[in-house]
């Protein structure tokens, strides 16, 4: 088959592009670097022409209130890009628990993206990930000060982007499910806890000090952002993915 991956040079488009070329389809990868423009429409028309099947793993620039702006004109682009080229399947990467946590911007925003392609007319798939292994730098940057960092006691579910690639591309190819299908890392950390045990691995001498006010995970209830009982579980411990990143 014959894929269009949208976002397809990105942390998680590249590695499905590799995958799905791999497993024998054509994954042509576009982004704003090959001249395709989501928000504007520039591109999208030529980028999806003679694709079997869209991958949309676009991001929006930011995570304030400028996301849901973003995901809509980008859908409503696609999906319109998508019907004129009469492709049979619409794949969109998401996050495990996005309707749970309305109190953040950029989950509202993911879950408006998940309703609009769910009201389109083109057969679809979504995949929920959670929390990416190589995110957890980024989350301890934003909330350290000196020797110190300060995070909450969220759980959280690490998984590998390679996993969450190889699950998007499995999906990719194949029926269109209609709805939702979770993947997770395997093991479940509080995220203090997971910001020891990184800092350990590296050798590195701050602190991390608990604190449920800390950071945009701070406003998340419980386990919403874990992988439940229908969740498909990855294989890369977050040991194992440490030792080798």
């Amino acid at each position: 088959m014959k894929f269009a991956v949208i976002g397809g040079t990105g942390l998680i488009g590249s590695k499905v592009v590799k995958k799905l070329d791999a497993d024998g389809h054509e994954a042509v990868p576009h982004s704003k670097s090959t001249g395709v423009d989501v928000v504007t429409g520039e591109g999208l028309d030529q980028a999806v022409a003679g694709a079997d099947v869209i991958v949309n793993l676009t991001n929006s620039p930011t995570f304030d209130e400028a996301a849901p702006v973003f995901f809509r004109q980008s859908m409503d682009n696609l999906l319109d890009a998508g019907r004129k080229a009469a492709v049979r399947h619409f794949v969109v990467l998401s996050i495990v628990g996005v309707d749970q946590v309305p109190e953040l911007d950029y989950y509202r925003a993911k879950a408006l993206q998940e309703e609009i392609l769910a009201a389109g007319t083109i057969p679809y798939s979504i995949v929920r990930a959670t929390q990416f292994m190589e995110f957890v730098d980024a989350i301890l940057s934003w909330t350290a000060d000196g020797d110190t960092v300060r995070l909450p006691a969220t759980p959280i579910q690490p998984i590998a982007a390679q996993d969450v690639a190889d699950a998007v591309a499995v999906a990719a190819a194949a029926t269109p499910l209609q709805g939702i299908h979770n993947i997770a890392g395997p093991e479940v950390f509080t995220l203090d806890e997971l910001g020891r045990i990184t800092l350990a691995a590296r050798s590195d001498s701050r602190t991390v000090t608990t604190d449920d006010t800390a950071g945009m995970f701070a406003v998340v209830r419980g386990d919403v952002l874990t992988g439940k009982d229908d969740a498909s579980l990855a294989p890369t411990r977050y040991a194992d993915w440490l030792a080798s990143h």
